[in-house]
């Protein structure tokens, strides 16, 4: 998958490409046996993924942070398709609190979790901490997915993810300093969060395989979309946009590589891969590293036991 491909929209080997979108790259897929969480599924790629595997038929969550705009995103997925079996979680992945009320609230539903869409996550934000006193985009992008192990899932689990996963620091993880605020950088540190995702996809993936669980994990770049994400730079945004506007997705083409990999057959058993157009991609260096990913796993664990016995 070249950058013809991607300015064309040719199909790659998986039939699909930069032009396909959500609802073609699951036609015809019943998914009516499935349950899955959306995380961020109250707008942009997240509604549209919600709104596709509600349409195949799959029990929906949608698991946002802010819950008026979750029930706005339910009703209008509802407005489309009567039918539709949507529920809404509240859910703020930087939160460590947030997050196990989450899956107590989701364990009580006595449901089977098959989709674990890892969906939401902040973008170029100046420099904050979380709650729990945490750099928040990696706060919010990397270890609230990985609390998120605590649901009890089989089936799929997908990270997004980003091409900008290229652009980190000098060390790909910066382990000692990630709260440092003098050295941050918003790009970077974003590229660094999203490199995270990776890394633990692939790491998890490494992990549940030798369990003999039956899981995969797969991480996915969405492709470049204009959505709430870009609210921090979005003036940056739009500027760039109009030098490259030919890389651009709609927000249906964004939805469509998580589409496919979250519900498609041909998918079923791969496991520790990155995705991008709807087809396998192979990423940066950094985020084929197996040592940088068992330091990123040891590091999160203590990170998140640090936070737990405070």
């Amino acid at each position: 998958m070249g950058i013809f491909s991607l300015l064309t929209g040719r199909p790659g080997p998986s039939g699909f490409g930069s032009a396909s979108t959500a609802e073609q790259v699951t036609e015809g897929i019943n998914a009516s046996n499935l349950t899955a969480i959306v995380t961020g599924g109250a707008s942009g790629i997240g509604l549209e993924t919600a709104r596709v595997l509600a349409l195949r038929k799959a029990h929906v969550i949608i698991a946002a942070r802010n819950m008026e705009a979750a029930n706005e995103a339910k009703q209008l997925i509802l407005k489309g398709n009567e039918t539709a079996h949507v529920d809404v979680l509240k859910l703020d992945l930087s939160s460590m609190k947030s997050i196990r009320a989450f899956v107590d609230n989701f364990n009580a539903l006595d449901l089977p979790l098959n989709l674990l869409i890892n969906n939401a996550g902040v973008m170029f934000c100046p420099y904050q901490l979380s709650e729990d006193e945490i750099e928040m985009q990696f706060a919010t992008n990397h270890l609230g997915r990985r609390r998120q192990e605590l649901l009890a899932i089989e089936g799929r689990i997908l990270n997004l993810s980003s091409i900008a996963h290229l652009h980190t620091y000098e060390e790909g993880i910066r382990f000692d300093k990630i709260n440092d605020s003098d050295s941050y950088s918003d790009k970077k540190a974003y590229g660094q969060s999203k490199l995270a995702n990776i890394l633990h996809a692939n790491e998890l993936s490494r992990r549940l395989k030798e369990e003999g669980a039956n899981i995969t994990v797969n991480s996915v770049h969405p492709g470049l979309i204009m959505t709430n994400l870009m609210r921090h730079s979005a003036r940056l945004m739009r500027i760039l946009k109009v030098f490259t506007y030919l890389l651009w997705k709609d927000i249906p083409q964004g939805a469509a590589t998580t589409c496919y990999v979250a519900l498609h057959p041909k998918l079923k058993g791969v496991t520790g891969k990155y995705f991008l157009d709807c087809n396998e991609y192979t990423p940066s260096k950094f985020a084929t590293n197996e040592v940088l990913a068992k330091k990123l796993w040891d590091y999160s664990n203590k990170l998140v036991n640090s936070v737990q016995n405070t």
